[in-house]
């Protein structure tokens, strides 16, 4: 198979079995990273957004897109990042919101664009679903997360911060 034998549809499905290397249960495409793909004569372009413009998982995420995509074919890529628009935790759909709060991080609260500080404050626990927790800290071990604590099942869990 050589890149122009390989459908776009072989490619989005390609790029759906790459793991956020942070949320290994979600992939880049249910995530949103993954934005577009495209073909240029024999070059494959995927364009792809990160969560937070200094995600430091941006490289690994490119070598994985380019290792999968050579791996099913495709010879010639391009792999774009595009911060335009940025990256809106509001392109989350339910089941990966689901997802998410099943791996023990408690998924984003929707918004509708501002983003309130009452949004940071009630946070159900993934693990008990009490809604007696507090911010421990803003910053998590990512960008995109911050530690949380539940007063109920005394569990410390993480957050994915709503952009």
């Amino acid at each position: 198979m050589t890149s122009t034998t390989v459908t776009l549809d072989q490619i989005w499905q390609a790029l759906n079995t790459i793991s956020d290397p942070e949320i290994p249960v979600v992939s880049l495409v249910e995530l949103g990273i993954a934005r577009d793909v495209q073909r240029d004569g024999d070059t494959v372009i995927v364009t792809i957004t990160p969560t937070f413009a200094g995600c430091p998982a941006m490289h690994h995420m490119r070598e994985e897109i380019v290792a999968k995509l050579r791996s099913i074919g495709v010879e010639e890529i391009e792999v774009r990042t595009s911060l335009n628009p940025p990256w809106t935790s509001e392109w989350l759909s339910e089941e990966v919101r689901a997802k998410i709060n099943q791996f023990g991080i408690a998924p984003p609260p929707h918004h509708t664009g501002d983003i309130e500080i009452k949004l940071m404050e009630v946070v159900a626990c993934p693990y008990c679903g009490s809604q007696d927790t507090v911010l421990d800290n803003l910053f998590g071990p990512t960008l995109c997360q911050s530690l949380h604590y539940c007063r109920a099942c005394q569990q410390s869990f993480q957050r994915f911060k709503p952009l």
